[in-house]
């Protein structure tokens, strides 16, 4: 009875020694790279999967693969995946462009090839529209080539989960980018449009330097998985992925967007020398994975964890499916 009690709690420490290194893996954190206000930190690390048929949303809405439709839900859509190879990423903060309003999708998913239609959380970043617009199909969603750009819309999205923070949000992003590179970036075809403003040409032209800076820096390194940003100095987000495969194909869109907010957020009082250093970052990711954990099922077969505290949250796409963490988006609170 007692051997047995033994190897009881010596099953129940492998288990919480599993979970523990579940939430908090080996990362390398490489130096920074910096342009102006942006510093960008690489994160290393092993792959969690081999799989190499992953689009993004970006590239399987292009290819006309994977449908996204309205439903006349402002916090629901509907996705599809037609193809019958690719598998389909979709992030939290992903744009889509169309419908009744344009939309954010709220948690980040495999969509696995031949999907059918499947529901999934989104929330409003246009709030004054809710028909077509122009030439668009209000039925379905056309294009998603932007993704939301600042920490507190992330939180707004992924932690509060309001609407209305979700809209007050975007309208505080506008009114930033406006004051940055001193034109109007609202848009006369939809002024409360967070996607129209993206399109801006001066915000397109000012956040291109940062990327022309930056978008190079991840070449030549097979195991970068993610990557973590300060603007100002200060310490932003960070996002994890499940392979180094998928990491290349999202970099672009993710440099644009961290670049985006550098340009609403400068500071031309800020010091250039970037303030924080490797170490904290890696800091930063092992302090945010001790948060108060909550877990709730998503779409599909996905679960999201959030791991929450004061000064920092996480948000986990686990795949039950395939027994992986798709995604970890870390972001700073303070």
């Amino acid at each position: 009875m007692k051997l047995k009690t033994i190897f009881g709690v010596v099953a129940l420490l492998s288990v919480f020694a599993i979970i523990a290194a579940a939430q908090s893996p080996a990362y390398r954190i490489s130096a920074p790279y910096s342009h102006k206000n942006l510093t960008i930190f690489l994160i290393h690390g092993k792959d969690e999967t081999s799989k190499t048929n992953i689009l993004t949303l970006q590239e399987a809405m292009q290819r006309q693969i994977l449908r996204v439709y309205e439903t006349s839900d402002v916090n629901e859509l509907a996705v599809e995946n037609v193809s019958k190879q690719f598998d389909v990423f979709i992030q939290s903060g992903d744009i889509v462009k169309g419908g009744k309003q344009d939309r954010v999708l709220a948690i980040s998913i495999i969509i696995p090839a031949r999907s059918g239609r499947i529901k999934i959380d989104a929330f409003c970043v246009e709030s004054g529209r809710w028909q077509k617009r122009g030439n668009e199909d209000a039925g379905q969603f056309s294009s998603s080539n932007e993704r939301i750009v600042s920490k507190e819309l992330k939180l707004a999205a992924n932690g509060t989960r309001s609407q209305q923070e979700v809209w007050a949000k975007v309208s505080e992003a506008q009114d930033k980018l406006s004051r940055s590179v001193n034109a109007p970036v609202t848009s006369s075809a939809s002024r409360s449009s967070l996607q129209l403003s993206l399109e801006n040409g001066k915000v397109a032209a000012t956040a291109g330097e940062y990327v022309s800076k930056l978008s190079s820096l991840i070449e030549g390194k097979p195991d970068v998985i993610g990557y973590a940003f300060a603007v100002n100095g200060e310490i932003n987000s960070a996002d994890i992925y499940v392979s180094n495969a998928l990491f290349k194909k999202l970099w672009p869109r993710m440099l644009k967007a961290a670049a985006v907010e550098a340009v609403a957020e400068h500071d031309s009082r800020a010091s250039a020398a970037p303030l924080a250093k490797p170490e904290a970052i890696k800091a930063f990711l092992s302090d945010a994975d001790k948060g108060r954990v909550e877990e709730r099922a998503a779409s599909g077969s996905t679960r999201i964890v959030t791991r929450d505290q004061k000064d920092s949250a996480v948000y986990e796409a686990r795949d039950d499916k395939s027994k992986t963490v798709v995604h970890r988006a870390y972001v700073k609170k303070q």
